[in-house]
């Protein structure tokens, strides 16, 4: 399938990852800010321009026992509009304990709490690759 862009969508921040599914492994890029409430899709078209994607992929949150969570409609609403923006296929990843594995793999090496987002984003893009 080639390049991926993986998303951890969140009401306040999104953070961004890249991998290639040749070799499943994705590398973290960078944490995009909310404006006024609404991701920043100028940064966002300017990602998906650079890295030029064959598909984007989002982290969907769901409670230990499957069912939604606060956020789980909200991820679903971003995934249709990066979908209808874009135009590229979508896919959904079981984020489940990726921001606490995040926050595992950092430690305190995070300089910023942006940088666990991205980690996440990451670990999202990397648990698509892992169940294709």
């Amino acid at each position: 399938m080639g390049t991926l862009l993986g998303f951890d969508y969140g009401t306040c921040k999104i953070g961004v990852a890249v991998g290639q599914s040749l070799t499943g492994t994705a590398t973290p890029l960078e944490t995009l800010q909310l404006v006024n409430h609404r991701p920043d899709w100028t940064r966002i078209g300017q990602l998906i321009e650079a890295w030029q994607p064959q598909a984007l992929v989002v982290g969907l949150p769901l409670d230990v026992d499957d069912s939604e969570t606060d956020a789980t409609q909200p991820a679903l609403r971003f995934s249709r509009q990066l979908e209808g923006r874009f135009h590229l296929k979508v896919h959904l990843a079981d984020e489940r304990f990726t921001s606490f594995e995040a926050r595992d793999r950092l430690g305190h090496k995070a300089k910023r709490m942006e940088e666990y987002d991205a980690m996440a984003a990451k670990l999202i893009l990397e648990t698509w690759f892992n169940e294709q």
